[in-house]
């Protein structure tokens, strides 16, 4: 029984593609390239296996052959393979068998390896160790920060003090515009709710001891050091990470230069300058907005309000949130300057999820440490005394 399977298309008089199956030997002829194979794939890929164990595919009156035909052939010889055939071949040309390696070399799919999930127990080891080790490299990092700063208070001509005015202007200087309007937006807020709910019981003037006490405290130093550490942290991170790519955190090593020495301690040192008196000046915009706010709304005058604001704002308020700078300030570019340095993958879209995981690192250790000191501050009653 002989079966014939071919497709004559309209292009030119010539035999495009065929294949003639007898018993155990596949003829193939004709024309085995690109322009001429599309339409007959869906066919020939849909011959019936032959019951023998072993198929010869003839090659001897192929006319011409490409990539494609190539790729064409060596998917039917898969085809019986899988089925437990054994393949082999006569009358191919030296061209055409050069191509059909190239296609088995370059068209085979490798099989899909098999993942073995690790137990629940397993995945819990596997992350602590991770996280474990991840947390010894930053406190190792705290420590060599910890001693560079050691070393440059002990010897300030370490410092390179072109870089900390730059940062000084940059970090600061520039940054009070924006800090200046979401403190001032933060005290019309506070004073209009909590007014709003005083006026119910005609106690507008104790208004000034709830933005005085929250803001001084809490709002300013945490709202501050969010913008700090979006604003300039995300920028710390950037710079490192642009370094590591371009290699020139190998050419500073090269030289014998310590990249702590001139990347992190003078932002360091910039920041636990500016932190106290960026909080100071986010301090008087969030209180001139609630004053406005309270004179405009809740017929507090301005005379009242600053002089019922000494009397129910103490000065141990105001060191209170003047107390967290240097340590928001020690998190923010810590964090942010770790993260740059541990950028793995030289792509600039590591870059991205540095700066994205610096900033929330930063964003949450600032919350938690403000929560942590807010909670050991009233245990001790530091700041409650009025003076």
């Amino acid at each position: 029984m002989v079966v014939y399977i071919s497709s004559i298309l309209n292009i030119g008089k010539t035999m495009l593609a065929s294949l003639e199956i007898q018993q155990n030997i596949i003829y193939c002829r004709g024309n085995w390239v690109l322009n001429n194979i599309e339409t007959v794939e869906k066919q020939i890929l849909n011959v019936s296996e032959p019951t023998v164990a072993t198929i010869v595919f003839d090659g001897s009156a192929i006319q011409t052959m490409d990539t494609i035909g190539a790729y064409l052939l060596y998917r039917i010889q898969q085809k019986f393979t899988q089925a437990g055939k054994t393949i082999q071949v006569q009358g191919f040309k030296t061209t055409h068998t050069h191509l059909i390696k190239i296609a088995t070399k370059y068209a085979t799919i490798p099989p899909t390896p098999v993942i073995n999930k690790p137990n629940f127990l397993i995945y819990i080891s596997n992350r602590t160790q991770e996280y474990g080790q991840k947390t010894l490299n930053f406190l190792n990092f705290i420590g060599e920060s910890s001693i560079a700063l050691i070393i440059a208070l002990i010897s300030p001509s370490r410092i390179r003090w072109k870089i900390l005015f730059n940062h000084l202007y940059t970090d600061g200087l520039t940054a009070l515009p924006i800090i200046g309007l979401l403190a001032f937006l933060t005290g019309i807020v506070l004073a209009y709710q909590g007014g709003t709910q005083l006026s119910i019981y005609g106690a507008n003037i104790f208004i000034v001891d709830l933005v005085g006490i929250t803001i001084l405290r809490e709002m300013a130093p945490l709202m501050t050091a969010i913008i700090v550490a979006g604003r300039s942290g995300s920028a710390y991170t950037a710079q490192i990470s642009t370094m590591h790519i371009t290699e020139e955190m190998d050419a500073l090593r090269t030289l014998g230069m310590n990249p702590i020495d001139l990347l992190v301690l003078p932002k360091l040192l910039a920041l636990l300058i500016l932190m106290p008196l960026l909080i100071a000046y986010a301090d008087v915009m969030a209180i001139f907005g609630s004053l406005i706010i309270a004179n405009i709304s809740f017929d507090i005058s301005i005379s009242d309000f600053l002089t019922r604001f000494p009397e129910a704002v103490s000065v141990g308020h105001y060191l209170v949130g003047i107390s967290k700078a240097p340590i928001f300030a020690a998190i923010i570019v810590l964090v942010s300057c770790y993260q740059g340095f541990q950028i793995k993958v030289l792509g600039t879209d590591q870059i991205g999820k540095q700066v994205t995981t610096s900033v929330v690192q930063a964003i949450f250790l600032v919350i938690t440490s403000d929560a942590l000191l807010s909670i050991l501050f009233n245990m001790m009653g530091i700041g409650l005394q009025y003076y």
